[in-house]
């Protein structure tokens, strides 16, 4: 269906979007829109104009630092984050950090991958003036109590920012009631296309904050002494968008409408529980927490002995494609005392023959090392 959607569009509908008089671009804007709407009912947001379509879901990180960051930290105030943090919700940081005189202070993270809500506490207590984090771990697969966490940061009075890429494709987002100022994710996650992210932020937040691109459709007015700004969302969408993944995007959504998140979860979850038992039974060390109803569908684990890039490379050969290393969490690895991982990701499109799968490169693999015998582990 999304495949479909952009090949329609090129075929009939392709032009630029909000440029045109003339037929076609009329109709490109209306179906790039309709998307933005429809995105809007899916995630709960209160209007479509607080939905800023990006690149990516990293865009939309850098997006907060760079345009509210950069207009309202000052040297001395601090920025909260997490050590279970990709790449992309840390580096934004540490830039202005340096720019900016600004002090990161991050939550740790437990032996077992989760977060200590004791020690959040304690360190909102020192008043940051924004709390970021992710609501489920890339690499590990930790699920953060973020109702709470997002609670928490506001009754701190901390501008709250939320890295929801594990969690939009996989549990209900309502933004309305969520609370957070910033809401972060990407398209392809949801089986939408490549080069789409989004950011939702509270519309007085957008209205105050400064673009972070500079150019064409981004502007009201332009004169060669100042430039003044369009209005939302397009203030922050500078140059020609991405408007046929945007229009291809819909139909992702419709498809995730019809079959339920709830469902959707409910059978990543079991595929993920065999997996780990699988792992366990054949002494591989699996991340994460053990309660089950912490975890994602994302299995992380290590077989004693064996370097990550050598599993998956074996279980490559054996057709099973799992991804492996520090998957943009160096920190992380780092506080779990482990150089990197392989990860197996469960979701809609997986079933118990991919289990099988699963099952036969990893006692392949252990056999073809030598390894058969190791006791489980759990850390």
């Amino acid at each position: 269906q999304v495949i479909a959607a952009l090949t329609g569009f090129y075929e009939r509908s392709n032009a630029n979007v909000h440029r045109g008089v003339h037929t076609l671009s009329e109709e490109a804007t209306n179906l790039a829109e309709a998307s933005r709407r429809k995105l809007a009912a899916f995630v709960g947001a209160p209007n479509a104009r607080t939905l800023i379509f990006t690149r990516n879901a990293t865009e939309s990180l850098n997006l907060v630092a760079q345009s509210w960051g950069r207009k309202f930290l000052k040297a001395g105030d601090a920025v909260l984050l997490t050590e279970m943090e990709h790449h992309s919700n840390i580096v934004p940081w540490q830039l202005l950090a340096a720019e900016r005189g600004i002090t990161l202070k991050f939550v740790p993270v437990e032996p077992d991958g989760t977060l200590d809500l004791g020690k959040v506490k304690e360190l909102l207590d020192e008043q940051p003036k924004l709390f970021s984090f992710t609501a489920v771990s890339n690499a590990i697969g930790t699920v953060n109590p973020a109702d709470e966490l997002i609670r928490l940061g506001k009754k701190a009075g901390a501008i709250v920012s939320v890295d929801a890429c594990q969690w939009a494709p996989h549990r209900a987002l309502d933004l309305k009631t969520w609370g957070a100022d910033f809401v972060s994710f990407s398209a392809h996650k949801m089986l939408g296309p490549t080069g789409i992210g989004v950011l939702w932020g509270r519309e007085a937040l957008l209205e105050a904050m400064d673009p972070f691109l500079g150019g064409g459709d981004m502007i009201s007015r332009v004169t060669l002494d100042r430039s003044t700004w369009n209005e939302l969302p397009y203030k922050f969408e500078a140059g020609t968008p991405n408007f046929a993944d945007q229009v291809a995007f819909g139909p992702a959504l419709d498809y995730l409408t019809a079959i339920g998140l709830d469902v959707i979860r409910a059978h990543e979850h079991a595929l993920a529980a065999k997996a780990r038992a699988l792992l366990e039974a054949e002494g591989a060390t699996v991340l994460g927490p053990k309660d089950a109803a912490r975890r994602s569908g994302v299995v992380s684990f290590n077989i004693p002995g064996l370097h990550p890039h050598d599993v998956g490379t074996a279980f490559d050969l054996e057709g099973v494609a799992i991804r492996v290393g520090h998957h943009c969490c160096q920190p992380l690895m780092n506080k779990l005392q482990c150089g990197g991982t392989a990860r197996a990701s469960f979701y809609l499109y997986n079933d118990e023959s991919d289990l099988e799968a699963f099952s036969r490169a990893l006692k392949r693999t252990i056999e073809f090392f030598g390894l058969k015998g190791n006791k489980a582990g759990v850390r």
